[in-house]
């Protein structure tokens, strides 16, 4: 095992945990030496506490030795594509009963004759009407009935309803009649899981409003449940201090705050990787990144530009045709099913398909020899020669290249290829619908891939790096420190974060500058309220402003972030001409002599947590020929064959050393591939850049 992976003596830990499909990750930095210390193991889906336990024992970290707790997981993102979460009851104002499966209309695929939109997760007999209406600017039309909400609560106790959902027109004007809602249904159903709109989204738009709150309410029991029993289970072991949750937003919250606002961690994971990526660019003077993270059973992607991520006010969970919006603040990241898990079978006309389903922890991929019969990514890069099956985990997992041949064979029998030839071309496929996760991200949002670097992270991530920068065009790639543990590596650099926004309809030509800094001073009032609150001490205190911005006439709206000086020089034309920069940006052209509205005005508070350092590895005076370990046949195919490939040890190398591809560069829980043609140079800090060839 490589020594900075060696159990060591820490005291002041900061641990943070992110759970994949497959994998638990752990990253713990010691406050006091400034080491860090990382953990690995088979994530166990049916008691999730225990492979926590699993991995913080693995790695020889004691959770009594810890000041804070920071953890990701894919239990609130799983819940809602899995559909298995609460029964939940749905109260929305007397009228709209029905705009919850409405929606919005959409028909993205126009002549697709087959087209069925989406499902709401709350069944239209438990939708309920609550006799009230407030106008759109907030004042009371009709009164709550509240005999009414009473009698409806105490008819819902009889219909075994595990969570109630909340949703009153306008109440992002006045939350009156909402909250006076749900304190009916607590003190007539204490102890069930109830959720008000107005305290995740104070935005309008009354359907992505109710699709957000009835997500929320749908995956909070169990989110919730699960939150406080890890909690229990810490506090067993002796944690006695602070747990902080990872957002989608890559910022942290207290576990309290999570538990009630179970939707803002969908994107914990992935949105911790992203804050990672961020931090290694901005080491290294990279103004614009991808982030590109391949776990085991899923693929993300999301970008940096001018050295910050790119962010969302809204996402569509379940892809777009059949997606349920959630309208809460998050890193713009474009997930695609396929990973190592991924599971190839033989389709229609002798086709191959490459996920979405996937083999997960158990039974887990052939080669694991946990009782997997149907050939995975994984086991392709095996067959390949790109994974070594005693060097696997740093030789802790052994793998089973006869049982990876065995699956291989059943599928590539039905092809009437060979082995090999299957292999390749499951590893094509995952390549090709990986780079749609990069396209998204990039090309989607009128940016040139191209031009960024590729930051490729995720236990599977560096064996597919080159062969999906290929397909992209991009030529730059990047494979940080610790690349397999990487999503928990970031939650060390995330920040205390609290996003706040106001609906505020007003023309940009003519809105007073005072009824602006009034909206923004009670917003940022509030945040630095809650970071007062917390009890960690940030180092600082961070406010950033921005606006939901359109031409008048528009539908839709852009986010864009503002300098707090166009504020104090009171600039509207400066507000005006960084709208326009940001709708070319996005749609390839602006008109600077509209006028324009502002729709939503969004304010962020972070409190600024001490980061782990990065310093600079020592230089050697030996080349790469030093970190050699063995050599070996490995199949590519722009070679139509196998051929001899060096193998290097990782923590080996030094930086200023360089390798010409092909080449196999092993670490503790990844393994890059360099193929032919590729360039590859070690860095100050260790990162591996790969100049990709032709």
């Amino acid at each position: 095992m490589p020594d900075d992976l060696r159990p060591m003596k820490v005291g002041h830990l900061r641990i943070a945990v992110d759970i994949g499909g497959t994998f638990t990750d752990l990253a713990a930095f010691d406050e006091t030496s400034g080491k860090l210390l990382f953990g690995k193991a088979l994530s166990t889906h049916d008691d999730l506490p225990r492979g926590i336990q699993d991995t913080l024992d693995g790695a020889g970290v004691l959770c009594s030795e810890a000041s804070l707790f920071l953890h990701g997981s894919t239990i609130a993102i799983n819940t809602l594509l899995e559909r298995t979460g609460a029964r939940t009851a749905l109260l929305i104002t007397e009228g709209f009963r029905d705009i919850y499966e409405i929606g919005r209309v959409n028909r993205p695929d126009a002549y697709n004759l087959f087209f069925s939109k989406h499902t709401p997760l709350i069944e239209r007999a438990l939708r309920f009407e609550v006799p009230e209406r407030l106008l759109a600017d907030g004042q009371i039309y009709k009164e709550l009935d509240e005999e009414r909400v009473r009698a409806t609560a105490r008819m819902l106790k009889t219909l075994n309803i595990e969570s109630v959902a909340v949703l009153l027109l306008h109440s992002y004007r006045n939350a009156d009649h909402e909250t006076r809602v749900k304190q009916i249904v607590q003190e007539e159903l204490p102890g069930i899981f109830v959720s008000a709109s107005h305290e995740l989204s104070q935005e309008y738009r009354e359907f992505e409003r109710v699709s957000t709150v009835a997500a929320n309410a749908y995956v909070g029991p169990r989110v919730s449940d699960y939150l406080g029993n890890l909690e229990t289970h810490l506090e067993a072991k002796g944690f006695k201090g602070s747990f902080y949750a990872v957002q989608s937003t890559g910022g942290l919250f207290p576990v309290a705050h999570a538990r009630r606002e179970c939707v803002r961690m969908l994107e914990s994971g992935p949105a911790a990787g992203v804050i990672g990526a961020q931090a290694v660019a901005a080491q290294l003077g990279l103004a614009d990144a991808i982030a590109f993270d391949m776990g085991g059973t899923t693929a993300k992607a999301g970008v940096i530009e001018n050295g910050k991520p790119l962010t969302t006010g809204s996402a569509l969970i379940g892809g777009y045709e059949k997606a349920l919006p959630i309208q809460i603040p998050m890193i713009d990241i474009f997930e695609v099913g396929t990973g190592g898990g991924s599971i190839a079978r033989a389709g229609k006309g002798k086709s191959l398909r490459v996920g979405p389903h996937s083999a997960g922890s158990m039974p887990g991929p052939a080669c694991y020899g946990r009782g997997g019969t149907e050939p995975t990514v994984t086991d392709a890069n095996l067959l390949l020669g790109r994974l070594d099956a005693d060097h696997f985990l740093g030789g802790q997992m052994k793998l089973d290249i006869a049982a990876a041949k065995r699956a291989m064979e059943s599928v590539a029998q039905e092809l009437e290829l060979d082995a090999t030839q299957t292999a390749d071309g499951i590893l094509r496929i995952a390549a090709t619908a990986m780079s749609y996760a990069v396209k998204a991200v990039t090309t989607e949002r009128g940016l040139d891939a191209g031009k960024f670097t590729m930051i490729v992270y995720g236990g599977a991530g560096p064996l597919h790096a080159s062969a999906i920068a290929r397909e992209i065009g991009v030529r730059k790639v990047l494979i940080p420190y610790a690349p397999g543990y990487f999503s928990a590596y970031g939650m060390l650099f995330g920040d205390l974060r609290y996003d706040y926004v106001r609906s505020c309809f007003r023309k940009l030509a003519n809105v007073p500058f005072a009824d602006l800094e009034s909206i923004y001073a009670e917003m940022e009032a509030e945040g630095r309220a809650q970071v007062a609150s917390s009890r960690v001490n940030p180092t600082d205190i961070v406010i950033t402003r921005a606006a939901d911005m359109r031409y008048v006439g528009q539908e839709h709206a852009v986010t864009v972030e503002l300098d707090n000086k166009l504020f104090a020089d009171q600039d509207r034309s400066g507000l005006k001409a960084e709208f326009d920069r940001v709708h070319e940006v996005r749609y390839g052209t602006c008109a600077p002599s509209e006028p324009a509205d502002l729709v939503s005005l969004r304010v962020t508070v972070t409190g600024v947590m001490r980061k782990p350092p990065m310093t600079p590895l020592e230089v050697s005076s030996q080349s790469a020929e030093a970190a050699i370990r063995a050599t070996k046949p490995v199949y590519f195919r722009s070679a139509g064959n196998h051929v001899p490939t060096k193998v290097y040890t990782r923590d080996r190398l030094r930086p200023g050393q360089k390798i010409e591809g092909p080449a196999l560069i092993e670490e503790h829980a990844s393994t890059t591939v360099v193929q032919p043609g590729d360039r590859l140079e070690v860095d100050a800090y260790g990162n591996l850049l790969i100049a990709i060839g032709e």
